[in-house]
C-alpha cells in the first residue's frame, strides 16, 4: 500500500511539474507573440537607406562628410550625462503632461471649390474613414491671399495663392514605428486624410517619426497625385512605401524647385535624422515656399543657429513662419529650440506673423504640454511680435489673423 501511494504521489508530482512548466511555456509563448504582434509593422516604418543613384547624390552633397550629414555648427543631439535625467523627468516628472479637458479641434471650413477639382477618395486613409463621397474642400483664397490650417504638431496645409502645399503630415494616432506602443495623440486629427482638398506639393522636413508617417504617406500615394519634396536621402523611405519615383523630389540645402507656379527651396535646419540605430544618413532642413507676392518659412525641426539670419536676409521678409516651439529640453538645446528662441528665430528671419507648431499633440519632452505655447506669448508681447494660436484645424487668414484667446489655458 505504502509503495503504490508513494508511486502516485511521485506520478502526481510529476505531473504537476509538467504543468508547471507548460505553463511557463504558453506564458513565455503569448509574450513573445504579443510583442511580435506589437512590432510586426516596424521592419516597413523603418523605411530603406538611400542606394544607386540616390545614395550618390548623398555622397556628393557639402552636407555630407566621413560618412553623414553634418549640422552647419557643431551639434550634439544629448548633452553628455543629461540622457538618464532627461529619462526620468520624462516617465515620472510632475509637470501636466496631458491636458484635463478636451483640446478643442475645429472641422476646417468648407466650400465648394472654385476652379479646380478635388482629389477623390480612395481606400482607407490613416486617421479616418476611406469610403465615401468625394470631399467638399476650402477652395484656396485669390491669388493675393495666404492662409494656413494647423492640424497639429508640425502638420499644416498652406494655401498660397490658389496653391495648396501640405507640411509633415501625420494622420497616424502614434508617431512611432508601431501603431501599437509610442506617443499617442491628445487630440483627434480635424479631418480624415481622404478628405483633404486635391494638394500641389507635400513637404517633408526629415525622417522622424513625428514628421514622417508610414501609413500617412501610403494614404496620400493612393488618394492625391502631388509629389513629395523632400530633404535628400528621404526619397528612400517613400520608395520603400510605394511612391513611385516620379512623385519625388529630393533637394539638398540652397536647391529649388518650381511647383504649380510656386518656388520651393530647401533651407538648413540645425537638427538630426534617423528611424532605426543609423544617424544622419538622409538630410533634414526647413523650407521656403514663395509664390508671387507671398513667402512663407517652415522651420521643421531646429536648435537656434545664426542660419536663420542668413535665410532671413537671403529669402525673406516673409509674410508668416510657422515655427517649432515643443519637445525642447536641457538635455537637447542644440536640436530642438526653446519658445524664446523661436521668436528670436522669427525676428531673424524677418517674418510677420508666427504660427508656433510642434506642441499640443504628442508628448515627446518633459515639460508640461502648454508651457511652449504660454513662454511664447509672454516673450512675443515683450518683443512685439504678432501671433496666431489657432485650435487644431483652425483656418488662418495671414492678412487677418484670429486674436490670440488663450484657449488652453482652460484645459490645465
Amino acid at each position: 500500500m505504502r509503495a503504490g501511494s508513494a508511486r502516485r504521489d511521485t506520478e502526481l508530482t510529476a505531473a504537476r511539474a509538467r504543468r508547471r512548466r507548460w505553463t511557463r511555456a504558453a506564458v513565455a509563448l503569448t509574450a513573445f507573440a504579443a510583442a511580435a504582434w506589437a512590432v510586426r509593422d516596424v521592419p516597413v516604418a523603418l523605411g530603406r537607406q538611400p542606394r544607386g543613384a540616390r545614395a550618390d547624390r548623398v555622397r556628393r552633397s557639402p552636407q555630407f562628410h566621413a560618412g553623414a550629414f553634418r549640422n552647419p555648427v557643431t551639434t550634439r543631439t544629448l548633452l553628455p550625462g543629461s540622457g538618464r535625467d532627461a529619462l526620468w523627468e520624462l516617465f515620472f516628472g510632475r509637470q501636466p503632461r496631458r491636458p484635463t479637458g478636451t483640446i478643442p479641434v475645429l472641422a476646417p471650413d468648407a466650400a465648394p471649390p472654385v476652379g479646380r477639382e478635388t482629389a477623390p477618395a480612395a481606400g482607407r486613409a490613416a486617421g479616418g474613414p476611406g469610403a465615401g463621397p468625394p470631399p467638399v474642400a476650402p477652395a484656396p483664397g485669390p491669388a493675393s491671399q495666404l492662409d494656413v490650417i494647423w492640424y497639429g504638431h508640425a502638420s499644416a496645409l498652406l494655401e498660397i495663392e490658389g496653391r495648396r502645399i501640405l507640411v509633415d503630415p501625420v494622420w497616424s494616432e502614434r508617431c512611432s514605428p508601431s501603431a501599437r506602443i509610442g506617443p499617442r495623440r491628445l487630440h483627434p486629427v480635424p479631418v480624415p486624410l481622404d478628405r483633404l482638398p486635391r494638394l500641389d506639393a507635400v513637404l517633408i522636413s526629415h525622417d522622424h517619426y513625428d514628421h514622417l508617417d508610414t501609413a500617412t504617406v501610403r494614404a496620400l500615394r493612393r488618394t492625391q497625385s502631388a509629389p513629395f519634396v523632400v530633404p535628400l536621402g528621404v526619397g528612400a523611405h517613400l520608395e520603400r512605401w510605394g511612391v513611385p519615383p516620379e512623385r519625388i523630389v529630393e533637394l539638398d540645402w540652397a536647391e529649388r524647385v518650381s511647383v504649380a507656379g510656386l518656388e520651393i527651396v530647401a533651407t538648413p535646419a540645425r537638427h538630426f535624422s534617423g528611424r532605426a540605430f543609423a544617424r544622419d544618413r538622409s538630410l533634414w532642413g526647413s523650407w521656403v515656399v514663395t509664390g508671387r507676392r507671398r513667402r512663407v518659412f517652415c522651420s521643421g525641426d531646429s536648435g537656434f543657429f545664426d542660419g536663420y539670419a542668413t535665410i532671413g536676409a537671403e529669402y525673406g521678409p516673409f509674410d508668416v513662419t510657422l515655427i517649432q516651439i515643443g519637445a525642447y529640453s536641457a538635455a537637447w538645446p542644440n536640436v530642438h529650440m526653446v519658445p524664446e528662441e523661436a521668436v528670436a528665430a522669427h525676428l531673424d528671419l524677418r517674418g510677420g506673423l508666427l504660427i508656433p507648431v510642434h506642441w499640443a499633440t504628442f508628448n515627446l519632452a518633459p515639460h508640461g504640454w502648454a508651457d511652449p505655447v504660454d513662454r511664447l506669448c509672454r516673450e512675443a508681447a515683450v518683443r512685439d511680435v504678432r501671433l496666431a494660436v489657432p485650435r487644431p484645424g483652425e483656418r488662418v487668414v495671414v492678412d487677418r489673423p484670429p486674436a490670440v484667446d488663450g484657449w488652453w489655458r482652460s484645459l490645465g
